[in-house]
């Protein structure tokens, strides 16, 4: 009998020392947690976000401007000439610092967090009613 408990208590630690805890998440990398707060509406927020261009704030060129995410994709309202309505998107760096948009421009996030995304980007648009050249900050809530 003393020796049947021996073997099923050996039993018991191999059972228990070869499982694995295999169903531990590996931590999110730093796109996934920037995409968990860019995803979803961004807009101007009755004067709580602006744009800006070299220093002018020309948000009231942009009235109702709105900027929405989804995994590898956007839309916009009101952006002129400044973002196609809608397009694809993908991050520029690992860092999730800068973001590459399908008409091949480059935004650098400078601020991006659960209330607020400020980034900036340089546009070389000749249409002065629908986005003048320069380099843009745009800062937009949800």
């Amino acid at each position: 009998m003393k020796r049947i408990s021996i073997l099923i208590i050996l039993a018991f630690v191999v059972v228990l020392s070869s499982c694995k805890d295999d169903d531990v998440p590996s931590a999110p990398n730093a796109r996934e947690r920037a995409f968990e707060v860019l995803g979803g509406d961004w807009n101007l927020g009755n004067g709580a976000g602006r744009i800006e261009v070299d220093g002018t704030d020309v948000s009231a060129n942009y009235p109702g401007f709105t900027l929405s995410f989804t995994d590898g994709g956007y839309t916009t309202t009101n952006g002129a000439d400044l973002f196609n309505a809608s397009g694809t998107w993908q991050w520029g760096d690992e860092e999730a610092r800068t973001i590459k948009v399908d008409d091949g421009k480059e935004v650098t996030i400078s601020l991006l967090n659960a209330n607020r995304f400020t980034f900036t980007f340089s546009h070389s648009g000749t249409n002065s009613a629908a986005g003048i050249a320069g380099n843009y900050t745009v800062s937009v809530v949800k």
